[in-house]
């Protein structure tokens, strides 16, 4: 895998895919661009799209946040930003 600081458009899909699954990610069997991530105080949903990575929370007042990334983030600044939350 590339350092963690390249940018996410450097990596190699399942590379991408093996750092979700590192991360506690479930890939959705029927749309595998696709993932699931819960944590102690929100729930999110990831989808790899074309330019970006989109990620929509659900904090358990339910509260919905939604948030794309762009692809030339490094893989660390991704983490942060992603599981930093709502």
């Amino acid at each position: 895998m590339p350092p963690a600081n390249t940018p996410l458009y450097d990596h190699p899909l399942p590379d991408i895919e093996a750092w979700l699954m590192g991360l506690g990610g479930d890939r959705d069997p029927q749309n595998i661009s696709e993932w699931s991530f819960s944590e102690p105080d929100w729930t999110a949903k990831l989808w790899l799209e074309v330019d970006s990575i989109v990620v929509r929370y659900v904090s358990h007042d339910s509260k919905v946040v939604q948030r794309s990334f762009k692809y030339s983030l490094s893989r660390s600044d991704l983490e942060k930003v992603i599981f930093s939350g709502p």
